[in-house]
């Protein structure tokens, strides 16, 4: 099972902002002891359910397992909606189906953000993006779809329990709404030294797809983002639902509660990462000196001397299991014929398309079968800091022009940076609650979860086929016949910068 010790999570984030006060009294020569504003921003979806005692009752239990088809099935034909495996409804769901003992204790079921946000602030809230990975959004209220509630509360009614869903799940809120105040208790937590002060506004918590939106400046309608780390997925703002129901593509929302079609995949560049990690240990024991920045930039600008058929060498990346394609559990490979021309740059290659191969299957669905409007489609991640290179790779296989900022490494921490910024910015309705938030936010029932359990802009364009670049796609198109005996080079669309 994927899982993750709750105790790497905090010191992860005191490690953050460690370096974060260091770097501010490097800089400016001022010891920080407070800030206008924060926010938590983690990865979605998965499972962490507490009892009233504010105990984890199993071990979190990860996006990344793909262990809930069952309950995913059944709840995707009960509501009519897609509900993938990682979805926090479906692993409450299939946890039930099994008859695990702890599901009548539970008292919260958090993603990994509304559990740091609990546990900083004592609030049961959670951003309606990163909600939206846990149950189906109402885009026209602003939170849980209501009759798909009753639904799964009408399902599971002969079960016993002593909770109702909504009981259970974080209230939901837009951005721009005030989520709390870091206590005494948090600021102790993230910082360690007691040098920073509680009473610092909080944002709502989101989830790393969110707050990519932000930090792309994608959250308007026909924009869309791609987010490369260990997994990698397209977030495409609709302008209306989607004609059909499709099991590749999660609806889920921005953090203002726009409704939002996600290709997700399991797989992104950790395979990639592991082979650069295995060259760096050759590297370093022939006795070479580089640092990591300089060992991707090495390898992946090889690429760009490559065959534009990869030598013939195939590569998949699936170290965990795959839903877009279909595969139940992790089996990475790399494969080449006697005839494969191997050399370092075809690898490379090869190695780059893999990571985005699972991603255009669900791109197909939402550009090719829904004929869904792109007007522009920004990229992130710790993959697109090489300029010029995955980039490239990205426009040519999703034959859309890609654009890529300065701050395209930050992801997720300089998109809740943002959110945290516009916080208080949304007007209050006349009842003194934030449009589009729960009109009862629920009080915490339950005592603070307690934190040591263990349980400038560039723009590239690719036609079709997608192994060449020369400029925007008159139409959309499969890839073509990869064995074409062209070398690549990307080409830039000064018309499409961000």
């Amino acid at each position: 099972m994927w899982t993750y010790d709750l105790d790497a999570v905090w010191a992860g984030l005191q490690a953050a902002y460690a370096d974060l006060a260091a770097d501010v009294e490097r800089h400016h020569g001022l010891r920080l002891t407070r800030v206008g504003s924060l926010g938590i921003s983690a990865m979605m979806h998965g499972y962490l359910a507490f009892n009233a005692a504010g105990e984890l009752l199993v071990p979190f239990r990860t996006w990344q397992n793909t262990m809930t088809a069952e309950a995913a099935t059944e709840l995707t034909g009960l509501f009519q909606h897609n509900i993938p495996q990682r979805w926090s409804i479906a692993h409450l769901y299939q946890a039930i189906l099994r008859g695990e003992d702890h599901v009548g204790d539970i008292d919260y079921l958090a993603t990994l953000a509304a559990y740091v946000h609990h546990v900083l602030t004592g609030e049961r809230n959670l951003g309606v993006g990163d909600a939206s990975g846990m149950f189906p959004i109402d885009v026209a209220t602003g939170s849980y779809d209501a009759a798909m509630v009753a639904q799964f509360d009408e399902l599971v009614a002969d079960r016993g329990y002593g909770w109702k869903l909504a009981d259970i799940l974080p209230t939901v809120l837009p951005a721009g709404a005030r989520a709390g105040m870091l206590s005494a208790e948090g600021a102790l937590l993230l910082d360690p030294t007691g040098e920073l002060q509680a009473g610092v506004p909080v944002a709502p918590a989101e989830g790393d797809a969110g707050t990519g939106m932000v930090a792309t400046n994608s959250v308007a309608r026909r924009t869309a983002n791609v987010s490369a780390g260990t997994s990698i997925f397209a977030m495409v703002v609709l302008e209306g639902p989607l004609a059909k129901l499709h099991e590749e593509i999660d609806l889920v929302t921005t953090p203002a509660g726009d409704l939002v079609a996600m290709a997700h995949c399991n797989n992104g560049t950790i395979d990639l990462s592991a082979w650069v990690g295995l060259f760096g240990e050759v590297g370093r024991a022939l006795g070479a000196e580089f640092d990591t920045n300089q060992l991707f930039e090495t390898l992946y600008r090889s690429a760009l001397e490559a065959d534009s058929d990869g030598g013939g060498m195939l590569a998949y990346n699936y170290l965990a299991g795959e839903h877009v394609t279909g595969l139940e559990a992790g089996r990475p490979m790399f494969v080449r014929t006697p005839s494969s021309t191997f050399s370092l740059a075809n690898f490379m290659r090869t190695h780059l398309f893999a990571s985005l191969g699972a991603l255009r299957v669900g791109m197909d669905v939402l550009l090719r079968d829904e004929g869904v409007g792109l007007d522009s489609m920004f990229a992130h991640g710790g993959l697109f800091k090489t300029k010029g290179v995955a980039q490239g790779f990205l426009a040519a296989a999703m034959d859309t022009p890609v654009s890529v900022g300065e701050v395209a490494g930050e992801g997720g921490a300089w998109g809740m940076a943002l959110l945290a910024s516009y916080l208080g910015s949304r007007p209050r309705s006349p009842s003194g609650c934030r449009p589009r938030c729960s009109p009862t936010p629920r009080s915490t029932r339950s005592s603070r979860l307690r934190p040591t359990w263990r349980a400038s802009t560039s723009s590239w364009s690719a036609t079709a086929p997608a192994w060449s670049w020369r400029g925007p796609p008159s139409r959309p198109s499969d890839v073509g016949d990869p064995g074409e005996g062209r070398k690549n080079r990307p080409v830039a669309d000064s018309g499409r910068s961000c």
